[in-house]
């Protein structure tokens, strides 16, 4: 497997598979990010989560795949560093307002500066019709979140702090997803770095959840809160893998893009199991986001 993505690098096989991975990324993003936002407290879940993925990554880690080269090692530091920041970021965002109105902002930040990034680390230059896509896209998700802040009824309270937050976790989203993909174009073996990243990323955020829920007075039951971690570790492989290969083997910026069609889905997911309504206004705005999408596809 890692020969035949390693041969097919730029190209049109290549951008073709990477297409399709990054609109896979983005359904699954959806999902992920319901999953820390449902029934339990954001950093349960997200220690759930990060405890499952990183004990399905050590054996492979440790036995499967070749062991990372020297350089790696300072590689994965700072992937730690930043993806920290950015779950710390989100969990905030999240306790703070509803999922509706902060994850498009989160979403909506994320792409511009990543095509930056991607402009100024390896040098990918969008054409003006690109560009022109992405402020569809751009307008449509923060015009979503405009939207879903006048009508939320829920947290509003704290909506103004969670939605600064959300445009924290943004940056954030834009410093890892250009990181990262210089972290699986530095290996030789892309899945190299997705086994050892996925087993390192695992291990903060445990701790912390069970620090937090030895304090609760009511602690939820393990049991269903474990099997949220397993079905969101096995999300996160396949959402995060997907992403990544995808900027391996085509650009970075383009790839970026075409996740954040994964607020559409995640406005579906708000509707049909959050309780969280959609009408032809916010269906507007998606339309705008997934129309942005596109227009950098054709454009590229």
């Amino acid at each position: 497997m890692s020969a035949w993505l390693t041969s097919i690098e730029g190209t049109s096989a290549g951008a073709t598979l990477a297409t399709i991975l990054a609109l896979l990324a983005a359904v699954l993003h959806a999902v992920f990010g319901a999953l820390q936002k449902g029934r339990h407290e954001p950093l349960l879940a997200r220690g759930a989560i990060d405890a499952s993925y990183g004990l399905m990554a050590l054996p492979v880690a440790l036995f499967v795949v070749p062991w990372p080269e020297p350089h790696m090692w300072p590689i994965f530091a700072g992937a730690w560093a930043i993806h920290t920041g950015y779950k710390l970021a989100t969990l905030a965002s999240y306790r703070r307002g509803a999922f509706t109105v902060v994850y498009p902002v989160m979403r909506g930040t994320g792409p511009l500066f990543a095509v930056l990034g991607a402009g100024l680390i390896f040098g990918e230059h969008f054409t003006l019709a690109q560009w022109s896509g992405v402020a569809v896209l751009v307008a449509g998700l923060y015009g979503l979140a405009v939207y879903n802040l006048a009508h939320v009824t829920a947290d509003r309270e704290t909506l103004v702090p969670a939605l600064w937050l959300a445009v924290l976790t943004g940056l954030f989203v834009a410093a890892y997803t250009t990181y990262d993909a210089y972290g699986i174009r530095a290996t030789a073996d892309p899945f190299t770095f997705l086994a050892w990243f996925f087993f390192i990323d695992g291990v903060t955020f445990p701790v912390l959840a069970a620090l937090y829920w030895r304090k609760l007075p009511d602690p939820p039951a393990f049991g269903p809160l474990a099997l949220r971690g397993v079905v969101g570790g096995l999300v996160a492989f396949a959402s995060f893998g997907s992403i990544m290969l995808a900027t391996r083997l085509d650009q970075v910026g383009q790839a970026a893009v075409l996740r954040e069609t994964s607020t559409v889905f995640a406005a579906l997911i708000g509707w049909l199991f959050l309780g969280e309504g959609v009408g032809p206004r916010r269906l507007t705005l998606m339309g705008l986001i997934a129309a942005g999408a596109v227009i950098v596809q054709a454009a590229g």
